[in-house]
């Protein structure tokens, strides 16, 4: 949800999101909601009374008045007559003046409660469901969407819904209450007066609705330039290494301070004419009880109404005011709403990855382990329907051995990977293990059989212990030591402070290469019969990749092992490599084999060993 700025009175011009379908979202709302329907509509009928009580107080106000008004002493032939005020009368109005008050602070609040409560829920339910969601989405789901607009979907979006919700219908629910029922009260005690204050209050409205329409426009540049002093400062701070090795200062400072002008010229003017609105809204609600003074004491004067009435309009004049800044309030509440309820739905109709609870789970069924042989038999497969990136992809492996895929970027290497763990769908042929083809069992099924080792390590916050037994149930101590020794990992943690349970968070100082044995720690640990490598040492200095190496070395024995490399110096060893370019195989064989055949193979690893030497 886009932060915009806020305006000191109510229903000030602040810009806001809609939805594309406002109509549409709701009903889609109310439907997901549906099990707390009639726990809402109690909720709103509970607000409509307590503001039902609220409306009725100022008649009965009247009424203690005009008691109180009967016992002044009046002037009779120009003598003072003396008359006895009926405490009696005046102290059962009040009784029930109190019962009215208390009685609408008490449903209000039990109103508030159960729409707090629905609304939260509802917002639970629904961070639920997305959580859910994105277990079922396919990974071309997450080419196409930054994780960082889901993040916002789970936080900022559902957090909208559940805020503004409750309030939003329990406020026009009461505010429409208010409006009509204090019309109607006004309508019941004097047309005139009635006529007289509507009219003081269009006044004021038109001159609110002007002002609005101007400050919108305001609020929108503001909104724009706040996003280019934002966008500025994050690329200049993500970048400020850049920028000061390219003396590139002068400019930075200038683009800002013009942004930041921009965002100052708007704001004033902005926040100017928005903090108009509370002031305006006074002056209608004063300009109101002047109306209703005046007006009040010529029809008194002249007998036609009580005074009691007039202390009456005076509260109905409020009562009445008060409502018309809270629907533009409350309206611009539900645009939000529906706004990010339209993207969380969104979210939650894209489409699924088929269902596969009915699919057996063959691979290491029968109690043994899957021994690893792998088989790729004429597999093709693009992102796009239309765009092949892999054409006939056929290939035999062994269990046990060690295949390297190699080739220029954007070859399909690591889209082989991903086909093989099935985490996208093959457009034809077929991939096995064991003889069992992989889209015949579940997806976790197939998971269950890999280890991975990636480039970008992944380390989540908690201890040493719990990162390398990610998930895999049943991990002992002697499993976890054993994993850290054989990759030369234990002597360093048992340097930290808490050794094995030190947490690792933010503040955590592992280097790239203590965190990429870890990972492959945690691979050891995982024990699955199959491994996959990718581009594991890339990114780490030449004395550390000899570590990662040997650990690598160590993990890859007894399993079937699929490494992607740039660097084809760690792969000499590799029982086959294949050599990948525009979706195809192009040549397979062992490095020696390669080398003697002089092809494309041999161009990559020669043009990388001149480059070293």
């Amino acid at each position: 949800m886009p932060r915009g700025p806020m305006g000191h009175g109510p229903g000030a011009g602040r810009t806001i999101e809609k939805p594309n379908d406002f109509g549409k979202v709701m009903g889609k709302l109310v439907a997901y909601c549906r099990n707390y329907i009639p726990v809402i509509i109690i909720a709103l009928i509970l607000g409509a009374a307590g503001t039902i009580f609220q409306i009725i107080g100022p008649d009965k106000l009247k009424d203690m008045t005009n008691a109180i008004v009967a016992g002044l002493p009046a002037v009779v032939h120009g003598l003072p007559v003396i008359n006895a005020i009926d405490l009696g009368e005046v102290g059962r109005i009040a009784w029930l003046l109190v019962a009215l008050y208390v009685g609408y602070a008490v449903l209000s609040y039990v109103q508030s409660w159960m729409m707090a409560n629905v609304t939260q829920r509802t917002a639970q339910r629904l961070r639920e469901s997305i959580s859910i969601k994105i277990n079922k989405l396919p990974l071309k789901y997450f080419d196409k969407v930054s994780y960082g607009d889901v993040l916002s979907r789970i936080t900022n979006d559902v957090d909208a819904i559940g805020q503004t919700l409750g309030q939003s219908l329990g406020s026009l629910i009461t505010s429409v209450t208010l409006f009509v029922g204090a019309l109607v009260m006004m309508f019941y005690n004097n047309v005139i007066m009635t006529l007289c204050a509507i009219g003081a209050s269009l006044l004021g409205m038109v001159l609110m609705m002007a002002i609005m329409k101007v400050s919108q426009k305001y609020f929108a540049q503001q909104q724009a330039a706040l996003g280019d002093v934002n966008g500025h400062v994050e690329e200049m701070y993500a970048g400020h290494v850049i920028v000061k090795a390219y003396n590139g200062e002068t400019d930075s400072i200038r683009r800002f301070e013009q942004y930041n002008n921009d965002l100052y010229e708007s704001g004033w003017k902005s926040q100017f004419l928005s903090g108009l609105m509370m002031p305006l809204m006074n002056f209608v609600g004063n300009f109101g009880y002047v109306v209703v003074c005046v007006v009040g004491a010529a029809l008194a004067m002249d007998g036609q109404i009580e005074f009691g009435v007039i202390v009456a309009f005076m509260m109905y004049i409020r009562l009445f005011t008060q409502p018309l800044s809270q629907f533009a309030q409350a309206f611009q509440n539900l645009q939000r709403c529906a706004a990010a309820a339209e993207r969380v739905f969104g979210f939650l109709e894209e489409p699924e990855m088929a269902d596969e609870s009915a699919k057996p789970a063959l691979l290491g069924s029968d109690g043994h382990k899957v021994r690893g042989d792998v088989e790729f038999s004429h597999v093709q497969f693009g992102y796009e329907p239309d765009k092949p990136i892999i054409h006939d992809f056929s290939a035999s492996v062994e269990a046990g051995q060690k295949v390297a895929i190699v080739g220029p970027t954007g070859a399909g290497k690591t889209t082989m990977v991903n086909l093989l763990m099935r985490f996208y769908e093959i457009s034809g042929g077929s991939i096995s293990i064991d003889g069992v083809d992989t889209a015949s069992v579940p997806r976790w099924n197939v998971h269950d059989q890999f280890s991975m080792v990636l480039q970008d390590t992944w380390v989540f916050r908690g201890t040493v212990r719990e990162n390398i037994a990610y998930a895999k149930p049943g991990v002992t101590d002697k499993q976890i030591v054993a994993a850290c020794k054989a990759v030369g990992l234990d002597h360093f943690i048992r340097s930290l402070p808490q050794g094995y349970d030190t947490v690792l968070d933010d503040k955590s100082s592992l280097s790239a290469g203590q965190k990429q044995l870890l990972t492959i720690a945690r691979a050891m640990v995982q024990d699955a019969p199959i491994l996959i490598l990718d581009e594991a040492t890339s990114s780490v200095d030449t004395r550390t990749e000899e570590l990662i190496q040997k650990a690598m070395d160590a993990l890859t024995v007894g399993r079937t092992s699929f490494v992607i490399a740039h660097r084809l110096s760690t792969i000499r060893d590799a029982d086959m490599i294949l050599v990948m370019d525009h979706g195809d195989v192009i040549e397979r064989g062992t490095h020696d084999e390669l080398l003697a055949a002089g092809g494309f193979y041999a161009g990559l690893y020669n043009s990388q060993f001149s480059l070293a030497g």
